[in-house]
């Protein structure tokens, strides 16, 4: 009976794992990019790097975020202001334009925004118009050019099918920890499975903890019916108690009036947190009318959860109005450290780059598997190979999704960081054209690989991803004056930390090219083994 049940778990973990690998690898480039979202739309803003750091505390950098918006847009029906972090150290201000006048007809009600000195005020330099970091975060769980609606639909359906593929996996393996610590190089097949057990073991928590926070996330969508029945339909009750917020603004401006002063409302507010943290964003509804209102919302600190408390204020007596956040209910709560877990806003540099580098183990646990599969597809094949027979349709498909899939995405991603610096910064549409050349660039390497899906394939796009990767910081060089020569004087900034990162990703492709080509004349004499990058070299 148990070997039965390790048979059909082998089964269950094979196809459910094959059928979604293209899709999840997808999601493991852009989820594990996005633990560094910020950090990658920093590098995408040239403009700002020569931008000295003024460092100021919240509060002081709210009054000056105030007098900045109050100077550019003062009859704007909201503002919004993000304070700055340890990672940015800048304040953005935002602001929606003035609504038509009446009898008008009514457009969107676009935002503006500005990046200003916490210190000084002075606006900064205005950067390219890029997505960055967000388009990747977007990404891993959007996809792109579809229904935001039907990608994360996709998305769960593949999250689902990775969860049981983790968990059939470890059934699977009866000595799955002992594996670990074996690889043996050049045995083909074996040394596929090995690579397969290390990557997948190295990072196993990890791997298990992303699958179900990343549903956790979206379990509203995915499982509504319970939500119905508890709140018998009235979702404005269940949004209250699932995502509280302090109070709601009102729908009208009034009369005019004046603001009240910013600092004693984040000072109550910081006093109210005690100490566990400092405001982090702040929105006023109706700005210099009677009628106005402030929302102050804690940055996010080193707890785990998503949610962070907010506070609201009388815009024009600063009287508090409502707070939210303080105590969540259990369910809101758990949701929360879900979430929290799955963005990992809370993580420090060091478990950041853990972080990081178990998303880079998850995507070469998808791959290697992908790989495993095909692999022995090729094996089992050998005989009518050698015979002169045609290798089988499935076999050659996965063969060349692989390669557009594993080869192809670094590719797209080190494209579209070349798209970003070499793009005219002016060009209309300029972050559509960015994403365009990630997935021409993409679509490409997938087209080619489907032509001849061989070794050869395989070496030319890694050394070309290598190729692309590894000049970033030559290409950083060329268009900016901070790069990795700068940062050998000043230290290590978050510039020269990308370009060292980018070239660690392309030596590592170049390395793995360079081993596919010491495999060829041992493929010359296993032809069904090596015509799929066969032998682990």
């Amino acid at each position: 009976m148990k070997e039965n049940l390790r048979q059909s778990m082998a089964w269950l973990h094979t196809w459910s794992g094959l059928l979604t690998c293209w899709v999840l690898l997808v999601i493991f480039a852009g989820g594990t990019a996005s633990y560094y979202q910020e950090e990658i739309t920093f590098w995408m803003e040239p403009e700002l790097h020569g931008v000295a750091a003024n460092k100021a505390s919240s509060v002081d950098a709210a009054e000056m975020a105030v007098k900045a918006l109050q100077a550019r847009a003062p009859d704007a029906p909201r503002w919004f202001i993000n304070l700055p972090t340890a990672r940015n150290e800048a304040v953005r201000i935002a602001w929606t334009a003035p609504p038509p006048p009446e009898g008008a007809p009514r457009k969107r009600q676009r935002l503006k925004s500005a990046l200003i000195d916490p210190v000084t005020g002075a606006a900064l330099a205005e950067p390219r118009d890029t997505r960055g970091g967000q388009f990747l975060y977007r990404l891993h769980f959007d996809l792109h050019y579809m229904s935001p609606l039907w990608a994360r639909w996709i998305v769960g359906f593949c999250a689902m099918f990775m969860l049981v593929s983790i968990i059939s996996g470890v059934i699977t393996h009866k000595r799955i920890f002992k594996d670990f610590f074996t690889f043996r190089p050049n045995k083909g097949q074996r040394s596929w499975l090995d690579a397969h057990n290390a990557t997948a073991v190295l990072a196993l928590p990890f791997h298990l903890m992303i699958t179900y926070t990343g549903l956790v996330t979206l379990m509203f969508m995915y499982m509504p019916s319970a939500a119905e029945v508890a709140y018998r339909g009235d979702r404005d009750k269940f949004t209250e108690e699932v995502f509280p917020s302090a109070g709601k603004p009102a729908k009208k401006p009034g009369e005019a009036a004046v603001l009240a002063p910013l600092r004693p409302m984040l000072e109550q507010a910081e006093r109210h947190w005690g100490g566990n943290g400092h405001a982090g964003s702040i929105t006023v509804n109706h700005p210099n009318h009677a009628n106005a209102s402030i929302s102050i919302t804690r940055a996010s600190a080193r707890d785990l959860s998503y949610k962070q408390p907010a506070m609201q204020f009388d815009g024009v007596s600063g009287a508090l109005l409502a707070s939210a956040g303080d105590q969540l209910a259990p369910p809101a709560a758990t949701h929360g450290v879900m979430y929290g877990l799955h963005v990992a806003r809370f993580a420090e540099p060091l478990l950041r780059a853990l972080f990081f580098i178990s998303g880079l183990a998850g995507y070469a646990m998808v791959a290697t598997g992908a790989i495993l599969w095909a692999v022995k597809s090729r094996q089992s094949q050998a005989k009518a190979l050698k015979a002169g027979a045609r290798i089988g349709f499935g076999t050659r498909l996965v063969e060349a999704l692989n390669i557009g899939a594993i080869a192809g995405l670094p590719i797209a991603l080190a494209c579209y960081f070349w798209a970003n610096r070499l793009l005219p910064v002016g060009m209309d549409k300029r972050p559509d054209n960015e994403i365009a050349v990630f997935f021409a660039a993409w679509g490409a390497a997938a087209l080619l690989a489907q032509i001849k899906p061989d070794r050869a394939m395989w070496r030319l796009q890694l050394a070309a991803g290598a190729l692309l990767f590894g000049a970033i910081p030559l290409l950083n060089a060329f268009t900016t004056t901070s790069h990795l020569g700068v940062s050998l004087f000043k230290g290590p900034s978050a510039v020269a930390w990308f370009d060292i990162t980018v070239l660690a990703l392309g030596l590592l492709l170049g390395y793995a090219a360079l081993r596919l080509g010491r495999g060829k004349a041992k493929d010359a004499r296993t032809p069904a083994v090596g015509a799929g990058i066969g032998a682990a070299s």
